[in-house]
């Protein structure tokens, strides 16, 4: 669905809804155009701008119009139409096996054609948390995930996979950065308008191109790190906060905690010799290889190719921990991490529609060739919290991570409609 989603979008829209109002005339009637025009092919050019159609063609939309149907049965009605503004409004039809979500935006001038539209999820009609567990097992290589309701007495676990299973998670370590953020912001040890210099730049990400040493924020960071899992701002963030820190957050198995530059160039070819060495080593000895050889360890000696396209020692040079402990640090931010909660809001990880159906939506994933892991911390509409951490890794291939992602959305839609 995402790679759908992606093709779909010609214009950037609002996740959310500013305010809620009631449809107009116009939007309601592209709506109820749009399930006709999913249901069979025709009047595309009516419906659609030409700037639409420009980037979508007839006979690309026609294609995917029919693969929804092949995926999901025959649209039969318009379910639901919540308007964001006059001319966007966020769509819910009802196919024979699901319900998909759109959100569709229409020119304010006539003849109000379509600008843009965006497929946001959908939910199955007979989706069920037990084949949800069968989808997950056949995941070629490992996988593994909790699900809980979290509570002032800790945990109730709803669903899980292997929860004690150590996994590969990629950036969902920037997590405990966050964590010990907000720790030393409400222990009044930092302040989140705290200035540091951008001094570690990995690379990649937005901030490897500014300036060396530009003055950022502790907030400005944090949220660079999470929303755009920035590398720069979470390595900048991890000596500015002390490795030992970080660490103390962490599970033995993770520590110590790698910058980004540090875990991809010891992944390099030409530093086989020293991650053998750092294999083999004490988390003591291997601190004191981290600082020995720095210069060997920086951004510069990362070739981003190299480990770009196949999964590169994914099993040993990693940030790891297993579900029930990613579990444990979601439930630790939500109680005592409430400046940090609004920056893992920036980035909800899944489609908006489905995001929307919680009254908050937090999110930190991560992601390489054969490791996906995805951590969400969500309060519905009732009030109770959830917090959800899934990984699947794969030594011998690139994972699919549209089809992790789809299992994920399943997972949180479930919970959202019926709790747990």
């Amino acid at each position: 669905m995402r790679a759908w989603a992606l093709l779909l979008a010609l214009l950037v829209l609002p996740s959310r809804p500013a305010t809620a109002q009631s449809p107009s005339p116009t939007l309601q009637a592209r709506a109820e155009q749009l399930v006709k025009l999913l249901g069979a092919p025709g009047d595309e050019e009516r419906f659609f701008s030409p700037v639409f159609l420009k980037a979508v063609p007839v006979a690309q939309w026609r294609a995917l119009a029919e693969r929804l149907r092949a995926e999901h049965g025959t649209p039969g009605a318009l379910v639901h139409l919540r308007a964001q503004s006059a001319t966007i409004g966020a769509v819910e039809i009802r196919y024979a096996r699901a319900t998909v979500g759109f959100q569709i935006v229409v020119a304010p001038q006539a003849p109000n054609q379509v600008v843009g539209l965006r497929i946001t999820g959908a939910r199955r009609a007979d989706d069920s948390l037990a084949k949800l567990s069968a989808d997950f097992a056949a995941l070629p290589g490992r996988s593994a995930f909790a699900l809980a309701r979290l509570t002032d007495k800790g945990p109730v676990s709803i669903l899980s996979r292997d929860p004690d299973r150590m996994m590969a998670t990629g950036s969902s370590f920037k997590l405990y950065m966050l964590a010990e953020l907000a720790r030393a912001v409400a222990a009044k040890e930092r302040r989140w308008s705290d200035v540091v210099p951008l001094a570690a730049k990995s690379f990649s990400g937005r901030l490897a191109q500014w300036p060396d040493a530009a003055p950022m924020t502790l907030h400005s960071l944090a949220t660079a790190m999470i929303a755009e899992s920035d590398n720069s701002a979470a390595d900048t963030l991890l000596l500015a906060l002390g490795r030992d820190a970080i660490d103390a957050l962490a599970p033995p198995a993770a520590r110590p905690l790698l910058t980004t530059s540090e875990a991809f160039a010891l992944k390099m070819p030409a530093n086989a010799d020293l991650r053998a060495r750092y294999m083999a080593a004490s988390t003591e000895e291997r601190r004191a290889i981290l600082r020995a050889e720095a210069t060997r360890l920086r951004a510069a000696a990362v070739d981003v190719g190299a480990v770009a396209t196949t999964p590169t020692a994914i099993d040993s040079i990693e940030w790891f921990a297993s579900p029930a402990q990613t579990l444990a640090l979601l439930d630790r931010l939500r109680t005592a991490g409430e400046d940090a909660l609004p920056i893992m809001a920036v980035n909800p990880g899944i489609a908006p529609g489905d995001a929307a159906r919680w009254r908050f939506f937090g999110y930190k994933g991560g992601s390489e060739p054969g490791v996906i892991a995805m951590n969400f911390l969500a309060r519905a509409k009732d009030g109770r919290w959830y917090a959800l951490a899934a990984a699947w890794n794969d030594p011998r291939a690139p994972v699919d991570e549209d089809r992790f992602v789809a299992l994920v959305t399943r997972m949180l839609n479930l919970v959202a409609e019926k709790g747990g």
